[in-house]
């Protein structure tokens, strides 16, 4: 039986030599990828038919260290540029039918294989490889998919806590909707920053728009307000509800060391404007 090495460079040669027809037959084994080749060149400088043949010659003669690098790179191209999933699982099933397709026209010339357990060995080797190379696609596909999404969350979440100057030492942090536990962290980040940076001496802040507060976060909220008046500014709530006032309150959290309340926004600011 001839070792893997050797198989390896007569498939990669004989592929070389028909390089047009294998190309064609991949195309035929792709019909959704083939109609969109262009479009991925353009779109996300990504040569299918080059990287079809960069995958295989990894494949074939086993250079498993350069195959997860090209997984990696190739997962991550594919989620920048946003092409989906079900493309790529296409395209790589195309390549590996057509590569079993060229094995089989060239194992019926030359015999390559010469008994059973060399062609359960190939196959092994190739198969084994191929999906070594998906998992690291999908893998690092995801994992740069997680990242944007984390990104744009995180940018998000800072633009929805808006801290407003009304004075020279007076600033309103109006908070709106849900308050979790990934929130309260984006608030007291940009709290205590921008305390540092405009050094006011009044943060008001209006709670009347919050749908809901977790329990979780309640203690966390606490340490933020302890927090504003270690900075050396005042903290002052507004727009407290009764149903909040009571999560509050049954959790044992109690804000009168470290901030003022007041009834209403409107009010607040007529005092200290």
């Amino acid at each position: 039986m001839k070792t893997l090495q050797i198989l390896g460079k007569e498939i990669e040669s004989f592929i070389k030599e028909y390089e047009e027809p294998f190309e064609s037959k991949l195309l035929s084994e792709a019909v959704n990828v083939s109609s969109k080749i262009t479009d991925i060149l353009n779109q996300g400088n990504i040569d299918l038919l080059k990287n079809a043949r960069t995958l295989i010659y990894y494949v074939i003669n086993q250079k498993d260290q350069d195959l997860v690098a090209f997984a990696k790179q190739e997962g991550i191209a594919w989620a920048e540029h946003a092409l989906t999933l079900e493309l790529k699982l296409e395209w790589v099933q195309a390549i590996r039918r057509t590569l079993w397709h060229f094995v089989g026209i060239l194992d019926e010339k030359k015999n390559i294989t010469k008994d059973r357990v060399g062609i359960y060995t190939l196959e092994k080797n190739i198969n084994d490889n191929i999906d070594k190379f998906l998992n690291n696609f999908f893998l690092n596909y995801t994992k740069f998919k997680d990242t944007m999404f984390l990104k744009q969350r995180e940018m998000v979440e800072h633009l929805s806590v808006p801290i407003i100057p009304v004075s020279n030492n007076v600033s309103v942090l109006p908070l709106i909707g849900s308050v979790d536990s990934y929130r309260i962290q984006i608030i007291e980040e940009k709290v205590l920053n921008d305390i540092a940076n405009t050094r006011i001496h009044t943060l008001v802040m209006d709670l009347s728009g919050i749908a809901m507060l977790e329990r979780d976060v309640i203690n966390n909220f606490e340490k933020i307000l302890a927090g504003v008046k270690m900075m050396g500014c005042k903290a002052v709530l507004t727009g407290l509800r009764p149903d909040l006032v009571r999560k509050m309150v049954h959790s044992g959290i109690r804000f009168e060391e470290d901030a003022e309340t007041k009834g209403t926004l409107q009010e607040t600011l007529k005092q200290y404007l």
